[in-house]
């Protein structure tokens, strides 16, 4: 029987800040690793011990095993729990813990060395009796061989990567003309992010749920199921909104996925937390996607729903206790959903977003949590995933914890970087998610012309009380009050302003006046006309009317910005009123900057090379994602100041494109 007292978390963020608090509750001591971004992050003050392991970029760092080892070595910890993600399914990583002496909190090498793979734990659930999508994922992977099993299984058909994950190496394919193109990017994808080229074939079924089951089992040989979760809301394959229970899962269903899953758990000899992950569909039939071998991030919605720190039912499964609860004990009580809130721009592509908080407000509530790993002025820096928080909500019925969940997402405040927080708003309240009818097309299908996501204007509202809010800041005193803001005796004099969002600036005339020992602004832009009364403001909130209704909304002055949480999430506007007019061509600068803070992983081309305006010059690598840096004039490129490989921040100058000048044209 394993015997530790000091538990180190290899990981970050909120899975680490969580992980801490119940280990902290059982009475444990702990040790936090830290990368030089995360110097200050709220993980490394929770634990009792923090040690560095290495600068920004994960294989420096989080995925050091080496550095994390050492970290262990040096604090006397005696256990690892890798949380999810980085090395949390890393078998290697598993058996050096093991080699070293430390208890690796989670399942044995082997178990997460087979579910590692899609086409040997396939056959692993096939061999075991576990639905299974008809497919091929037998050894042989050459050309001629997938071709002919594609033809067999039929179309349309899924090309998935054995090692992936993330929707990485993962193609959907509709003709047999397609198969070949395809499954040569897939073996790319997949080779350049698992180092291997194996792959998969299976039907693909359009329509179905995301079904996941939550496992448990110890080391006595006991395995039970905590009921499933709806997982079927999916953006390229990642979730965005979980629950539990699903709504399309009878009792029937739900005893057939948990002895399913169960099965699966007894087949590989497992122990620990696991996640095995179903499709199912319209009918009710399920198929076999995969197992998770570690804690998922959803893990929460389960926790509401049966009252369980599943957290601490790992930590007793490794002191080799017995679980804490039989089949029959567990019950389920009420609904709980989750949503995961990301530094993403959804009106621009979902560009993942660096910079720092200049205001964290989450909503307070009675059934809610939230589960974060962020603080107010921390950066949000290119190295790691987008995901900064969690927010779940717990109601007696669906309904109960939609609304919550809805509004909760409303009143949380995160500023001074865009999220997909107004995405998240509008799924809880479209009307197909409330029917509890979304499947794994839901987003594709409703979403694709949403609000949230296609790049608009700021509304008037917005505008108004940007140039409202900065104007009050120019006049106040230093102790906070709007009591002196303008105080004259004439008339009020018009104010210009000049204003900048989203690469658009527009001019404003802003009257001010006192009304009622209030202030009240009157906003001309262009044809539009607005006027408002601030009735209190504190250092991130403003009470205010507008068109006779009264409203609050937060925000956070940041140098010459003001940043606003209105009712399409993030918006900021800078005030450029000094600034000397830009008389640049509109058809484009020939300017490159870096959008953000990330890696440059290919370059196209070399100076003096002649590029054409939407030619891609470089790709920036931040968050897990690719972003193509591409030319907005034609001409020469005159400058490159870049080369693979290097870290870039935000706005540095990457490359020039001189327009070219036509000698032989004659005045």
């Amino acid at each position: 029987m394993a015997k530790f007292e000091k538990i180190l978390i290899a990981n970050r963020g909120e899975i680490a800040v969580r992980i801490i608090r119940t280990a902290h509750d059982m009475g444990f001591r702990t040790v936090a690793v830290y990368s030089d971004p995360d110097s200050t992050a709220p993980h490394v003050s929770a634990a009792d011990e923090a040690v560095r392991i290495g600068p920004g970029p994960v294989a420096q760092s989080y995925l050091c095993v080496e550095a994390i080892l050492e970290a262990a070595r040096r604090t006397g910890a005696e256990a690892v729990h890798p949380g999810y993600g980085f090395l949390s399914e890393n078998a290697d990583f598993a058996r050096a813990c093991a080699d070293a002496g430390l208890t690796f909190i989670g399942p044995s090498p082997d178990a997460i060395a087979l579910m590692a793979s899609k086409r040997l734990s396939k056959q692993a659930m096939i061999d075991a009796g576990v639905p299974c999508i008809p497919g091929y994922q037998g050894a042989d992977q050459t050309d001629a061989t997938l071709l002919e099993e594609a033809e067999r299984i039929g179309f349309p058909l899924m090309i998935k990567a054995s090692a992936g994950g993330g929707g990485r190496g993962m193609r959907i394919v509709s003709t047999p003309q397609s198969v070949l193109e395809n499954l040569n990017t897939a073996r790319s994808e997949a080779l350049s992010a698992f180092g291997s080229e194996e792959l998969i074939l299976e039907r693909a079924i359009r329509g179905g749920r995301h079904i996941e089951v939550q496992i448990f089992a110890d080391t006595l040989g006991n395995i039970v199921h905590l009921g499933e979760r709806d997982c079927s809301i999916q953006r390229r394959h990642q979730k965005v909104v979980e629950e539990s229970p699903s709504p399309f899962v009878s009792p029937d269903l739900r005893e057939r996925l948990g002895e399913a899953a169960t099965q699966a758990a007894r087949a590989c000899g497992y122990c620990g937390a696991g996640t095995v992950e179903f499709l199912v569909d319209a009918q009710g039939a399920f198929y076999f996607l995969e197992m998770n071998t570690r804690l998922q991030v959803e893990h929460p919605v389960t926790e509401e729903v049966t009252g369980q720190d599943l957290v601490a039912w790992q930590l007793r499964v490794a002191l080799g206790e017995p679980l804490p609860l039989r089949q029959e004990e567990i019950a389920m009580s009420g609904w709980a959903m989750e949503v995961r809130l990301y530094a993403e721009d959804p009106q621009s592509g979902f560009m993942p977003q660096t910079g720092r908080i200049a205001h964290w407000h989450p909503a307070e509530g009675n059934g809610l949590r939230i589960d974060a790993g962020i603080i107010e002025g921390q950066t949000v820096s290119p190295y790691y995933d987008p995901m900064l928080a969690k927010l779940i909500a717990h109601g007696a019925t669906r309904e109960d914890a939609r609304r919550k969940l809805a509004r909760a997402i409303e009143d949380t405040a995160l500023l001074g970087l865009k999220s997909n927080k107004a995405l998240l708003s509008r799924i809880l309240r479209h009307p197909v998610f409330q029917e509890g009818a979304a499947t794994t097309d839901f987003l594709g299908t409703h979403f694709a012309q949403d609000l949230s996501t296609i790049a608009s204007p700021p509304t008037i509202e917005s505008r108004t009380l940007a140039v409202a809010l900065l104007h009050m800041r120019s006049g106040i005193r230093a102790s906070g009050s709007c009591e002196t803001i303008d105080w004259r005796n004439s008339p009020p004099s018009p104010w210009r302003y000049e204003l900048a969002c989203n690469d658009q600036s527009s001019t404003l005339t802003l009257i001010p006046e006192r009304a009622n020992g209030r202030m009240r602004y009157k906003v001309r832009d262009g044809d539009d006309t607005e006027t408002i009364e601030i009735l209190d403001t504190t250092a991130n909130s403003c009470a205010y009317v507008i068109g006779g209704i009264r409203k609050m909304i937060r925000f956070a002055y940041d140098h010459a910005q003001v940043h606003l949480g209105d009712a399409l999430g993030h918006v900021t506007f800078r005030d450029i009123t000094q600034q000397p007019k830009n008389n640049e061509d509109t058809s484009g600068t020939g300017q490159i900057l870096a959008p953000m803070d990330g890696a440059i992983v290919a370059i196209f081309g070399a100076e003096g090379d002649q590029v054409s305006r939407g030619e891609t010059i470089a790709v920036l690598e931040a968050m897990k994602m690719e972003r193509p840096l591409v030319a907005d004039t034609d001409g020469t490129l005159t400058t490159l100041a870049v080369i693979k490989g290097d870290q870039v921040r935000i706005r540095q100058h990457l490359a020039t494109i001189s327009p070219n000048t036509d000698m032989d044209t004659q005045a």
